[in-house]
């Protein structure tokens, strides 16, 4: 199919690269292949959830630049399923071919301390109170500013609730640090929220904007376990201070924005992650584009299309065993089951979505 004249719009026949093979690549795969375009994946795993159902596989090392450079010539946008890319792999993804979201989403949401410097002071959206820590003394100090009961975090990676530690009182200093191992961290004042919520936006390149309704999230261990939308009590003031991070950023793509609710109503932001995220995963089957095609649209400068939804939706993730449930699951016609198709259910391993019709809207 002719491409559109303008170059910066892939049209359907293109291919778009993406870096990470696991289930957030294997979706959106699965979503680019409804809109007639093609995948190439790079990671370093054979047969991963991605590659399975992908046009082209590339396996290797995201350290590999030259690898990547080529990878990415042959696509005609890259984007990626996970936030911690190697500036130097994206920087190579870049020149080869547009990456979107583009290097300075990735470069602010790698840090913990540069992404809320940059929420607070460039965006302009509230956030915990926090401090840099890079020793004890650091952590003594910034506790003096702040606070207790605060959290310790590494200042990059740890997910899930890994490379983080609560503070409760100043016996618990000097075992925090010795758990950071003298990593770069940072300090946040615990917030005492009333619920965790979260937004799921998207930015196309000609500037446009689509967010769907508020998101009311539940954890189990500090895993997701449950996401509800729309949440109740959805004002729209979340989905404004997710616009205002996406245009601070000069953002394409989807952009999932974690908040947490205070008692009084207000929202401050808890993270924020550059790609499609496991608390839209509820989109899939709501009635209107998923989260999936609407980063496919974004990223290819397509019309974002209705994030509006025509059903209340719960997804409800399947880790580990709960997965070997799934005959039960899809038994329920209110039910609609997503397998990833790994083949070893490690306790906590997100093996799976079960998305749940609740009642129209």
């Amino acid at each position: 199919m002719p491409n559109p004249k303008n170059q910066n719009i892939v049209a359907p026949g293109g291919m778009i690269g993406i870096l990470g093979g696991g289930q957030l690549g294997r979706m959106l795969s699965l979503a680019a292949s409804r809109l007639g375009l093609n995948c190439h994946i790079y990671c370093p795993e054979t047969n991963g959830p991605a590659a399975k159902i992908s046009t082209q596989n590339t396996v290797g090392a995201y350290e590999d630049v030259e690898a990547v450079f080529a990878f990415a010539q042959n696509c005609d946008v890259v984007t990626y399923e996970f936030e911690n890319v190697p500036a130097q792999t994206a920087k190579a993804a870049n020149n080869a071919a547009p990456l979107r979201p583009p290097a300075l989403a990735l470069d602010v949401a790698q840090d913990r301390l540069r992404e809320k410097t940059f929420i607070r002071d460039k965006a302009g959206v509230g956030v915990t109170l926090f401090e840099p820590v890079d020793s004890v003394y650091d952590l003594e100090r910034a506790i003096r500013k702040i606070g207790l009961p605060s959290v310790l975090k590494t200042r990059r990676l740890g997910y899930d609730g890994k490379g983080q530690y609560v503070i409760r009182s100043e016996a618990d200093i000097r075992l925090a640090w010795d758990k950071m191992k003298d990593t770069p961290s940072i300090l946040e004042k615990f917030v005492d929220f009333s619920r965790e919520v979260s937004v799921i936006a998207a930015r196309n390149i000609q500037g446009e904007i689509a967010a769907y309704p508020l998101i009311e999230n539940v954890h189990k261990n500090h895993i997701l376990h449950t996401s509800t939308a729309p949440a109740p009590g959805d004002t729209g003031a979340a989905g404004v201070l997710a616009r205002k991070i996406m245009d601070a950023l000069d953002y394409i793509g989807v952009l999932a924005v974690e908040f947490f609710e205070l008692p009084n109503g207000e929202f401050i932001v808890n993270e924020i992650a550059p790609r499609v995220h496991n608390s839209g995963h509820w989109t899939q089957d709501a009635g209107c584009v998923d989260q999936f095609e609407l980063h496919i649209r974004a990223i290819c400068g397509w019309p974002l299309g209705s994030t509006a939804p025509r059903h209340k939706m719960q997804m409800t993730n399947l880790l580990g065993e709960a997965v070997n449930d799934w005959a039960e699951l899809s038994a329920n016609p209110n039910n609609a089951l997503h397998l990833y198709g790994k083949t070893a259910p490690r306790i906590g391993r997100k093996m799976g979505h079960v998305n749940s019709r609740l009642k129209p809207i």
